[in-house]
């Protein structure tokens, strides 16, 4: 099977409307004949994770799309930088690196892109409609998008979104087609504890077992009580798509593909059923976790996926006006800042020692100090899966409650199981 383009993609690629959009259409081309698509498919819309810089090479080549005349055909919102343009945070990057990364995100504002500089597009008024096909970059942000919006997309890399966002087109493969989208196993929770399910970090915890479980397949989550809320559904979705490569899944009487469980088969027997039992929660639980026994920690970092506005009410409830002994690190998107910085509330938490990171994150960007042997708390399965490796931290999870007591205290303080 060969793809086939139309007679309009292959004008587009041979340079009609620029050498940046005939660029971008070929690698969206090429890209859907390594993958075996046979035709490209419109999209409604773009999230770009390019914009984060890696590297010179990937400003150079957002500036050569700009020399070339290329501007996004879709709505196209941004990804978290490398730098907060907002001015909440201190980044400690270096020149040239600094001045390389101001570049590319300037690259990406003159692509058409929204400035957005955030992870959890779909709380900051990006949210495609049930069905519609997209070409989404970020982890957390593709798994919403297909398990709990409905829309479609693959995870789509660095630059191939981009691409894909100027071409307004994408390869017509993978999880845009619905033969691809039912689930082939159960994933059972109806073992654990009720206690554990209604918990803040059980989603954390059972996201990052699932991915594990699971890798790229589509299953579905049963056992689950009540719609838990979006904020649960992004910690799940975040540390699966961490942990495993999963792109998509399925909640029985939750989600949008999912009113029960013969629905989100297809009909079909499942191919697999994983019953979780609450050894293997703990285990899950344990993993998170990278820090032996510390009697000391030295940070504090959340939002990761960014803090929407609801979780900032709870921590500020958690923080109560109490000074804390170590920073802790609030990571979340502009669209959040106006509601924050109503009445003070961003001051106050500030006063109490809480330094608000936008744009960007400390996982991805240097802003937390060097520290060897520190270690960072934090309540977040995507954060704890990364940060060993990209801040040197070694990691222990919590609740977001035993995160504010620990922050506190200066010290690990777990307020409550669950």
């Amino acid at each position: 099977m060969t793809l086939a383009l139309t007679a309009e993609e292959q004008a587009i690629a041979a340079g009609r409307d620029g050498e940046g959009a005939a660029m971008a259409m070929r690698i969206v081309a090429e890209s859907g004949r390594l993958l075996g698509a046979q035709r490209l498919i419109p999209i409604a819309s773009a999230h770009i994770d390019g914009a984060l810089y890696h590297g010179d090479s990937g400003t150079l080549f957002a500036e050569k799309l700009v020399a070339g005349g290329a501007h996004v055909g879709v709505r196209a919102t941004l990804n978290v930088g490398a730098l907060d343009l907002t001015g909440c945070a201190l980044v400690r990057l270096k020149e040239p690196q600094r001045g390389m990364a101001r570049r590319m995100m300037e690259a990406y504002r003159a692509l058409g892109c929204e400035q957005s500089w955030t992870c959890a597009p779909y709380q900051a008024g990006h949210r495609p409609a049930k069905g519609t096909d997209v070409a989404w970059g970020e982890s957390n942000a593709v798994v919403f998008c297909n398990s709990v919006l409905g829309a479609r997309t693959n995870r789509y890399g660095d630059f191939l979104d981009i691409a894909c966002a100027i071409a307004a087109r994408a390869p017509d493969y993978g999880l845009h087609r619905q033969e691809n989208r039912r689930a082939r196993l159960v994933f059972d929770v109806s073992g654990l504890p009720a206690a554990f399910l209604a918990a803040e970090t059980a989603w954390p915890i059972l996201g990052s077992l699932y991915g594990r479980e699971v890798g790229d397949a589509i299953g579905v989550v049963t056992g689950i009580p009540p719609h838990p809320g979006e904020d649960a559904l992004k910690a799940f979705g975040a540390a699966a798509a961490s942990s495993g490569a999963v792109g998509l899944f399925h909640i029985a009487g939750v989600t949008p593909e999912a009113p029960d469980l013969d629905s989100a088969l297809g009909g079909a027997a499942p191919e697999t059923t994983i019953r979780v039992t609450p050894e293997m929660a703990e285990a899950a639980r344990a993993r998170l976790s990278t820090a032996e026994k510390p009697d000391t920690i030295h940070a504090v970092a959340i939002g990761s996926p960014h803090l929407s506005l609801a979780e900032f009410e709870i921590l500020e409830r958690l923080v109560a006006g109490r000074r804390l002994s170590v920073p802790l690190y609030a990571c979340t998107g502009r669209h959040v800042l106006p509601g924050l910085e109503r009445d003070g509330r961003r001051k106050a938490l500030e006063a109490c020692g809480v330094l608000v990171v936008a744009d960007t994150c400390v996982v991805v960007t240097p802003i937390m100090p060097d520290r060897i042997n520190g270690v960072l708390m934090t309540n977040s399965g995507k954060f704890a899966h990364y940060a060993p490796g990209n801040t040197g931290y070694s990691v222990l999870y919590g609740s977001l409650a035993d995160c504010v007591e620990s922050a506190v205290a200066g010290k690990p303080v777990f307020a409550r199981l669950g």
